[in-house]
């Protein structure tokens, strides 16, 4: 809506408020006038302008349902039976004629709500039945209508009120017959109401009747208390106007109304919680979703224990529920969650009711969109990473094997002729040849050592053949401090045996060059299907995963293979290193 339009809205609900106003002061005046005490004029007051508040605040909320527009004419109109308390005829007879009219749009208000729109023949006829005796049986009663001599014919116990514009002299006898049927008429059309409420009651869904309870409750009690005002016109002996007993139904009666707007309004603060809980949704159900428990969050925050939900599977062109079982697009109660290029990503097959709530349903399907894209953005990620990783590592080792196998043999070759030529030259005269070669053998052996060292520091050949608990002990043998292992003797997956390798490789450099440890202590355990590397160090402590670029090399190398680092290195109390790999 663009600000000319909220403005409207907004002149729109400031008339209604000033209507209602105006309304209520006159009703009141008329009241405290045919004898109401201040508390009557208090507790009426507070009935209409609850309706009327109520209804603004529910064109607010929900401009496009009919429920708000309704409870505020509920509010104006509720005022309209007191002007029969005043002393001008036309008045009078206004208020005479449209006395019920406050009931005509409850009872619409009731059987229209939550969706603002009248869903059955049944209904639809009752509210034309209920407006239609209002506009004509009113009239004919009003017509009919002494003031002067019907004393308690209205529920203000008035005996000088009127006269009546509306009065045809000589009919005063046709009115109580017409009054009787008139409001025999209004207890049918009541009883019908609450047969209607009943019956919407009984087939209402469970996520409905949750959401709705507390306006279900105002409505019922309110229906009852109309339906037993009703008895003091229709049974003649049931009460005289004005006893104590007719004035405390009456003052149940305005309470239970009371009551309807603000159940309402309960209701439908329901709804916008419901809305708040959406924005939880996606931290709820985490970077790797369980379906059973993505199932019972959606769920609650539709609040639909009926819900099942259905998740894409390519393989199978389907949508699948946590059990395996297909959810079927077809028929009503289903909502399809897409993707932002159009792929499906789920089915919510929901209630039908909560289709009377596009706006939740919307929610809920774009934090599902959210949620379920983050787990896929994720997974792809993971796997791209995954791939990366394992083609470096593959990298390395064919570079150690081209290394042991094409340059480093080579060498040897090389090494092994020119000690053959070393041995011919043994009684050459030529000393100064023979240092030369004997210099020449020397750097190739040096060499050789150091292509080893090299190939060796790319991927360790005994790791490939014997394993990571044997790689870890031959690291120990060569390290330049004390170094205990403890691993236990099993493979793993060369992705998670290289990267375990290399961490602990990491960890001894920093340990020997940053760290000024005297020994270093390293074990590999498996636990609940993960790896678990740890090396603990005497050194002075103070790593920082954020400071130092190779510990921060190795958090990224293993989150790429979904492992986590976890670093403890108090100053002064060495440093502790904790590698997690999943492994199976």
């Amino acid at each position: 809506m663009d600000s000319q339009g909220k403005r409207a809205v907004r002149l729109r609900l400031t008339g209604a408020a000033a209507l209602a106003a105006v309304s209520g002061a006159a009703g009141s005046w008329a009241y405290l006038r045919a004898g109401g005490s201040a508390g009557d004029v208090v507790r009426d007051l507070s009935v209409g302008w609850a309706y009327a508040a109520a209804g603004i605040m529910a064109r607010r909320r929900r401009p496009a349902n009919r429920t708000g527009p309704l409870m505020i004419a509920e509010g104006v109109t509720w005022f309209l039976g007191n002007l029969q308390g005043t002393s001008v005829p036309a008045l009078f007879a206004f208020g005479a004629w449209w006395e019920a009219l406050n009931m005509a749009i409850l009872l619409h208000l009731i059987l229209c709500f939550p969706e603002g729109r009248l869903t059955t023949v049944l209904t639809r006829r009752l509210v034309q039945f209920a407006y239609g005796l209002v506009a004509v049986g009113g009239l004919l009663r009003t017509l009919l209508f002494d003031p002067a001599r019907a004393i308690g014919a209205t529920y203000l116990d008035c005996v000088g009120c009127g006269p009546n514009a509306l009065f045809i002299p000589g009919t005063h006898d046709l009115f109580g017959p017409v009054d009787t049927v008139y409001h025999a008429l209004g207890w049918v059309i009541s009883a019908g109401a609450a047969v209607a409420v009943v019956q919407r009651w009984r087939h209402a869904s469970a996520a409905r009747r949750q959401a709705l309870l507390p306006a279900w409750i105002g409505i019922g009690v309110a229906v009852v208390f109309l339906m037993w005002d009703m008895l003091f016109y229709v049974v003649p002996w049931f009460g005289d106007v004005g006893d104590t007993g007719e004035q405390a139904v009456y003052l149940l009666s305005d309470l239970a109304q009371v009551a309807v707007p603000f159940a309402f309004l309960a209701g439908l603060l329901r709804m916008h919680l419901q809305r708040a809980e959406v924005s939880g949704l996606v931290i709820e159900v985490g970077t790797d979703p369980d379906p059973a428990r993505l199932r019972e969050a959606l769920a609650r925050v539709l609040g639909d224990p009926t819900l099942r939900l259905g998740l894409w599977r390519e393989e199978r062109g389907a949508y699948v529920d946590g059990s395996g079982r297909e959810v079927t697009s077809d028929g009503i109660g289903r909502t399809p969650v897409r993707a932002a290029d159009g792929r499906p990503l789920a089915l919510l097959h929901h209630d039908p009711a909560l289709m009377d709530d596009p706006e939740l349903l919307a929610s809920v399907a774009a934090a599902l969109r959210l949620a379920l894209e983050n787990v896929w953005l994720r997974s792809r990620a993971r796997d791209v990473s995954t791939r990366i990783v394992e083609a470096a590592d593959s990298e390395r080792k064919r570079l150690e094997r081209d290394l042991h196998d094409g340059a480093q043999a080579r060498l040897v070759f090389a090494l092994m002729a020119l000690r053959r030529v070393e041995r011919g030259l043994a009684d050459h005269p030529d000393a100064a040849l023979r240092e030369s070669v004997t210099e020449a053998e020397s750097s190739l052996r040096l060499a050789i050592e150091e292509l080893r060292g090299l190939a060796h520091g790319l991927h360790p050949a005994v790791l490939t053949r014997e394993g990571l608990g044997p790689a870890l002990t031959a690291l120990a043998r060569e390290a330049t401090l004390p170094v205990v292992v403890a691993a236990e003797p099993r493979r793993y997956d060369a992705v998670v045996e290289s990267t375990a390798y290399f961490t602990v490789c990491e960890a001894l450099s920093n340990a020997a060059k940053h760290a000024g440890a005297r020994a270093v202590s390293v074990s590999a355990t498996h636990h609940d299907g993960r790896l678990v590397i740890e090396t603990v160090d005497d050194g002075v402590g103070g790593a920082d995963s954020a400071r130092g670029s190779g510990l921060r090399g190795l958090a990224d190398r293993l989150a790429a293979v979904d492992g986590v680092l976890h670093v403890h290195s108090p100053a002064g109390g060495g440093t502790r290193i904790r590698a997690e790999l999943p492994c199976g």
